[in-house]
């Protein structure tokens, strides 16, 4: 019996779902012709059908052996490895493939779900249903040979691809439902409306049964169906012309794209200006050339084409991620520009299209140059000293919080990068917290003036008195004397300290009312170096020799250390002393 016997055996068990037998009429064909790349083809759709990923990889991987130059081996392959999980194999074969057909849809589809199953997504879904394999069963059968020759009814397939969601849109469409039918090879139509449907595009009806499927159990996946090597419908003139123009406009892709990394950017130019010429429907070749734009410092002209490749690709619907990156790159050529607030909404743009790390990314770095620069352009050091004699004269009449705008806006006029004297100005507010009782607020001043000043003794006047009226006497003295060393004359600061001393000396003779000496109390406990002193071994030994031994404790007060941490207590109310 000679092979193409035995080919017609197995593709009729394949289609009755009879998939054992087919493997075993395809392996006796292989014996008689064991050159028949087709025989090998079909036995690796068969295997697949049975979940038999590692064969049908090894009869996919000798059809691309025996001939090369045929794509739909390498679409074998790439399947039958998705199958068994080996991702780079199943990448390299739609990368050959491609090299093969540089036009080949199913092939760019396949890859990128073979990517993203290896990066751990889960290509396919209600998506798959119109990849490759669907794609191939639609090129070789007799009834659907004819859709793929239309190109709105390729667009209605990359849609579905994309948006599977969008399937009622065509439920309606003759051709869609007959395309379901014969790529799931499901009789969705209904029995005569599919035959009447069949025949009505000059197809023959289909010779085997369509599959039963047990309502007990649920359907499985379908399988490609293996393809018989038929001739492909004979294209006319301007069609083969237009094949061999996207053939040609891919070479020159790869021509540009070699020229960029090589810097030759002039002649990377003139590389995508002849794939645009002979194929303007693929909007890669217009952002590489945005890229090289870019790079010649041609900004506006990068802008442009990214302007164009997004017109374009919402008009083909095209991958979100591709229109994405055309306005991420629009918006680097924008920053270029110092158009921050233009480049701020394109990135925006972008993100709404597919969110990237790297557009997130320049998106902050363009908002914050944005607000450096509103910053830089309201400084205006005469509005300043403005704000800053407003602000004193309000706070002469005692109207504080208005002080604090002026204050405020004098600083904002006038920070303290452009302005020497803006110690001065968190000084006075501070004064200002100060009468408003806003401690925290006015410390936070106080501590800013110190750091922009520390030989502005007035500072620490102002941390001082804010310190000892929320009661840390012991921080306030401290405060005070630091003061005194950079100003050993200001009687502001000596004043201070004779007040903290005061208060101090009164808590210790116990002048303080119970409710002021718990609140104190309890505000010290929380002091980190007061939590120190209070679980320190030895100070622990010592506040017990005070109470249960006082003249073994007698020896503690010659130590100089042990007695200033007993005062730390004693300032904060924690010990007396007698």
């Amino acid at each position: 019996m000679a092979s193409d016997a035995f080919k017609a055996k197995g593709n009729a068990a394949f289609a009755a779902g009879k998939h054992e037998e087919a493997i075993e009429h395809f392996t006796e064909g292989i014996k008689v012709d064991p050159g028949n790349h087709v025989l090998y083809s079909n036995r690796s759709a068969s295997l697949a059908s049975l979940r038999r990923y590692k064969e049908a990889l090894e009869d996919a991987n000798k059809v691309v052996e025996i001939k090369p130059d045929w794509p739909k081996g390498y679409s074998r392959v790439g399947a039958a490895a998705i199958g068994a999980q080996d991702y780079d194999a199943a990448i390299a074969a739609y990368e050959k493939g491609l090299e093969v057909d540089p036009s080949n849809e199913q092939f760019k589809e396949g890859l990128e779900d073979a990517k993203e199953a290896k990066e751990g997504g889960r290509p396919g879904g209600l998506g798959g249903l119109f990849g490759p394999e669907f794609l191939g069963r639609l090129a070789t059968n007799p009834q659907t040979q004819h859709l793929l020759s239309q190109p709105d009814f390729l667009n209605m397939l990359q849609d579905l691809g994309r948006n599977p969601n969008n399937m009622n849109r065509y439920l309606g469409d003759e051709r869609f439902q007959l395309a379901l039918s014969v790529g799931l090879g499901m009789n969705i139509m209904g029995g005569d409306q599919f035959r009447q449907q069949q025949q009505s595009n000059g197809a023959a009806p289909a010779s085997a049964p369509e599959p039963k499927s047990s309502p007990a159990q649920p359907e499985k996946p379908k399988e490609p169906e293996p393809e018989p090597e038929v001739e492909d419908e004979p294209m006319d003139e301007e069609e083969i012309a237009a094949k061999e123009r996207k053939a040609q406009a891919q070479k020159e892709k790869e021509a540009g794209n070699a020229a960029y990394k090589a810097r030759q950017f002039e002649a990377a130019v003139t590389h995508y200006d002849k794939a645009i010429e002979l194929d303007d429907t693929d909007i890669s070749f217009l952002t590489n050339r945005a890229a090289v734009y870019f790079e010649m410092g041609e900004y506006e002209k990068c802008a442009a084409d990214c302007d164009t490749a997004v017109e374009k690709g919402r008009e083909a619907r095209a991958d979100y991620k591709i229109i994405a990156r055309a306005l991420t790159r629009k918006g680097n050529a924008l920053m270029r520009q110092d158009r921050i607030e233009e480049a701020i909404q394109t990135y925006q743009k972008s993100l709404t299209e597919h969110r990237n790390a790297d557009t997130l990314k320049r998106l902050q770095e363009a908002e914050k140059k944005l607000k450096e620069q509103q910053i830089k352009a309201y400084i205006d050091l005469d509005l300043s000293n403005k704000e800053r004699e407003a602000g004193n004269q309000a706070f002469k009449e005692q109207k504080y919080p208005e002080a604090v705008k002026h204050y405020t806006e004098a600083l904002a006029r006038g920070p303290p990068e452009v302005n020497a004297d803006a110690h001065k100005l968190f000084s006075n507010r501070a004064a200002c917290y100060t009468k408003l009782g806003a401690w925290n607020d006015g410390l936070k001043d106080a501590e800013e003036c110190i750091r922009l000043a520390p030989d502005f003794a007035k500072g620490y006047s102002r941390k001082g008195h804010l310190q000892f009226f929320m009661k840390e006497y012991e921080k306030a003295l401290e405060t005070y004397e630091v003061g005194l060393q950079h100003d050993p004359d200001s009687a502001e600061l000596k004043e201070g300290i004779a007040r903290c001393i005061d208060a101090v000396n009164k808590i210790s003779r116990g002048d303080v009312s119970e409710e002021d000496l718990a609140a104190r109390r309890e505000k010290a406990m929380a002091d980190p170096a007061i939590q120190a002193i209070l679980t320190d071994p030895v100070m622990r030994q010592v506040l017990q020799d005070f109470q249960e031994n006082p003249q073994a404790a007698q020896k503690h007060t010659r130590q100089p250390q042990i007695m200033a941490k007993l005062q730390k207590l004693v300032n904060a109310g924690i010990v007396r002393m007698a």
